[in-house]
């Protein structure tokens, strides 16, 4: 990566200072050969989401040149990125700069090919969730490439049955016998379905709860009076 002169980095610190305690989120850009920080919005909506940088402004920040960099802001903790930044960092495929606030401390890092163990990995919403690991798990394991939903947090709270609606649109259908790769839909604490694990045989399921490391779990009563739908992807049947 090429170094970033003096002046970005400057400007970059002056925006972490500026919405700190908040995270601070922006990209670098080329602009007439020379690099310029560009600061957006941070849409996330609670403290211990995820940064979620506008799209509005990206899309106004590539209108202007070249992204190089994605940015934000690590408040009061380390500049290391976490799990999460390491997954985001591949998806995006381009550099990523964290800075620390208020140390002022920066770490940079590139795509390297990261992916996060199915077992456990650290939650972090849209990141790394229930959802992502049923994706992660088809891809890895039986090399079936599952969309991906927008979702907002707590989405099953304001409005949105996102299983209910979507688990067709990704190609699966509903059945009633139990097999290996099967997707369970579960209820948990919640007005609609709001919880996806997958049956791996043996009375086992791996799945991804809020605030929890993945993991393997036997599929016991608990488990089981929370599922309201067996679902199978249409190429295994």
């Amino acid at each position: 990566m090429t170094p970033l002169p003096e002046t970005v980095l400057a400007a970059i610190r002056d925006h972490a200072k500026a919405v700190y305690p908040r995270e601070c989120c922006g990209v670098v850009i080329v602009v007439r050969g020379k690099p310029v920080y560009v600061p957006c919005a941070n849409l996330a909506d609670s403290p211990g989401q995820h940064f979620v940088l506008a799209p509005a402004d990206y899309v106004a920040a590539e209108d202007r040149g070249e992204v190089v960099r994605i940015v934000h802001s690590h408040p009061d903790i380390s500049a290391q990125p976490s799990e999460a930044d390491k997954v985001s960092c591949e998806k995006t495929g381009i550099p990523w700069l964290i800075i620390n606030w208020p140390t002022g401390a920066i770490v940079e890092f590139a795509p390297s090919g990261y992916k996060a163990p199915l077992i456990g990995r650290t939650w972090s919403h849209a990141v790394l969730d229930c959802y992502n690991l049923v994706r992660d798990y088809y891809a890895e394991v039986l090399g079936i490439t599952l969309i991906d939903f927008q979702r907002q947090e707590q989405w099953w709270l304001k409005g949105d049955n996102l299983y209910e609606t979507g688990y067709k649109v990704a190609g699966f259908v509903a059945v009633d016998e139990l097999a290996e790769h099967d997707g369970l839909l579960m209820q948990i604490g919640s007005p609609v379905i709001n919880h996806a694990a997958i049956y791996v045989g043996n009375n086992q399921i791996i799945q991804h709860c809020a605030g929890r490391l993945s993991s393997r779990d036997v599929y016991g009563d608990g488990w089981q009076r929370a599922t309201r739908k067996i679902v199978r992807h249409q190429s295994l049947c």
